[in-house]
């Protein structure tokens, strides 16, 4: 089935889409959401699967993602002060490859609009994350402040803080993951977390090496845990998309396992080994149960609910259901 969504404009598509997922989730299923449960810091998942950061910025269709079948879902990313998306073209896609393309920048309506909806909606049927980043007229060297803000004033109504210093989106934001800053980043973001849990979220961009490095400063100033990846400034091959902006979907997929692999490798003899969560290119069911085969925790979309619409999670909860079945 051709969804009639292809037909709208990128813009006007995601305009709409709250609207969609609130309708499609109050549609009964008859698929129970719960397959490969897990536990992590006393939040259980009744599956493995999340919405990605950046589907849910301003926590508007929150209430709705449990019922769709999904384990999880992360809000934001939300900035202290309420912030337009960057000027120009923001958003484009393309059906036949299944690739994003977005230059947003942190649209968002600001850390205390996002906390009154997260009061007013209450406790949810599963584990919160909320995604923190800097204002983009915030200086990189006081970028510690804004994270800080965003988390003490969000972790009180959530499970967990993701620290985005990865979006290709925020000039100078990609400068946070060196490890000149990442520790002090890290640091003021866990001490005004509550106590909630603090996971970093990775650019696919960095070599090997840098991601090692930035893994070992991340954990060492108390990250618990780490979502690989965000959008990639990479194109393909004789690309017409522009120069900036991130691009995901299925040109992501080899560089977010790629960074997945490294991060399990490195954690492997670890004794206190951290969440992983992969996100960048997950399509399909199959892409689930791959990532989940490669070492992931929990795995995250945002380009699946592009092209596969709102019922992906109940289509996930049944091949991993036909999966026990046949074994």
């Amino acid at each position: 089935m051709i969804p009639i969504w292809k037909f709208l404009s990128a813009s006007a598509a995601h305009a709409l889409a709250p609207l969609g997922v609130r309708f499609y989730s109050d549609l009964p299923s008859r698929t129970s959401p719960e397959w490969k449960p897990f536990t992590w810091k006393g939040l259980s998942f009744a599956n493995r699967l999340g919405v990605s950061g950046g589907v849910d910025k301003n926590a508007e269709t929150l209430d709705c993602w449990s019922r769709l079948g999904f384990g999880f879902a992360e809000i934001g990313t939300v900035t202290p002060r309420p912030q337009k998306p960057n000027p120009g073209k923001i958003l484009d896609r393309d059906w036949n490859e299944k690739l994003l393309w977005n230059k947003m920048g942190f649209p968002n309506a600001g850390q205390y609009d996002v906390r009154a909806r997260l009061q007013t909606l209450g406790p949810q049927a599963v584990p919160v994350f909320a995604n923190v980043g800097k204002n983009r007229d915030t200086a990189p060297e006081k970028a510690h402040e804004d994270y800080a803000e965003a988390a003490r004033i969000l972790s009180p109504f959530v499970d967990a803080i993701v620290i985005n210093v990865s979006s290709p989106n925020t000039q100078g934001l990609r400068s946070l993951q060196s490890k000149e800053m990442l520790g002090t980043l890290v640091t003021h973001t866990r001490e005004n977390s509550n106590g909630k849990p603090v996971l970093v979220k990775f650019s696919p961009d960095e070599s090997e090496t840098a991601l090692r490095e930035s893994l070992d400063v991340a954990a060492g100033h108390g990250a618990e845990g780490f979502i690989l990846t965000n959008t990639t400034l990479s194109r393909p091959p004789d690309s017409n998309w522009p120069e900036t902006g991130g691009l995901s979907g299925r040109f992501l997929q080899e560089r977010s396992k790629a960074a997945l692999k490294v991060a399990v490798r490195h954690f492997q003899a670890s004794s206190s080994k951290p969440l992983l969560v992969s996100a960048g290119g997950v399509l399909t069911p199959a892409d689930v149960a791959e990532r989940l085969d490669l070492g992931a925790d929990l795995v995250q979309v945002y380009a699946a609910l592009v092209f596969e619409g709102p019922s992906f999670a109940r289509q996930t909860a049944s091949y991993f259901h036909e999966k026990v079945r046949t074994s």
